[in-house]
């Protein structure tokens, strides 16, 4: 189906909406359940009830030209600023949004899980990783029993690349007091294979953490459908 001909049957339905119908009004009245992936989206841009019309036309393009919500969701900044009414604050906004509600599905899940393979690891951080068009670089901060206290993303690169310092690595790790750290990032090509440039990324956090006395157990490279572990791999 032709995108301008969704659009413009978007736009013509939002004309004649009354002012109870439109998506503020409906939250306040209904609740966020009974919203469609559009309103909602249209309420992270800034939809109101004065002049939501243009927003929700934004909104729903978003979703069209990405593949719905899962689609957006894998987008960074600079993709969704490429979209006709999306210029750095909403863009930043939604992909505010969207960091908030993985971390907080992150924290509620793992916090309090052991993590004593390689596999309970990448199964905590997968989530985190997968569904990305460019390389994500996360944490996985653990307690002295090796239970998972959080997962932060510290850094984010290309497609085929992720720059990050070992101070971008151990801060979220002093904050949550943690006694040792599991690093993980993805590859979006697919492959899990290391690149020399993790090898040697991963020989550079050993060392910190051997000065910090904060064990660096393991060091990630997750893939489609699968990972790799450096640990496993006596690498680490």
């Amino acid at each position: 189906m032709p995108l301008a001909w969704l659009l413009a049957m978007a736009r013509a339905s939002l004309k004649s909406w009354p002012v109870s119908e439109q998506p503020r009004e409906r939250l306040l009245g209904r609740g966020p359940g009974g919203l469609t992936d559009a309103e909602l989206l249209a309420l992270v841009l800034g939809a109101s009830s004065q002049g939501s019309g243009g927003v929700m036309e934004t909104a729903r393009e978003l979703l069209i030209r990405f593949g719905g919500l899962r689609g957006v969701v894998r987008r960074h900044a600079g993709a969704l600023m490429r979209v006709p009414g999306i210029g750095r604050a909403r863009a930043c906004a939604v992909v505010a949004v969207i960091e908030l509600a993985r971390r907080l599905e992150g924290d509620g899940r793992v916090r309090g899980e052991a993590v004593r393979t390689s596999r309970d690891a990448y199964r905590l951080v997968r989530p985190h990783l997968v569904l990305l068009d460019q390389e994500v670089f996360v944490v996985l901060a653990l307690d002295a029993k090796h239970r998972a206290m959080a997962i932060r993303q510290v850094a984010q690169g290309s497609a085929t690349s992720v720059e990050v310092h070992p101070r971008e690595v151990f801060g979220p790790v002093l904050q949550e007091a943690a006694a040792a750290v599991i690093v993980a990032h993805n590859h979006p090509s697919g492959d899990p294979e290391p690149s020399l440039e993790d090898r040697q990324l991963t020989e550079r956090l050993v060392q910190v953490s051997e000065i910090m006395n904060i064990p660096l157990l393991d060091h990630l490279i997750v893939g489609q459908g699968g990972f790799v572990s450096m640990a496993d791999r006596g690498l680490v």
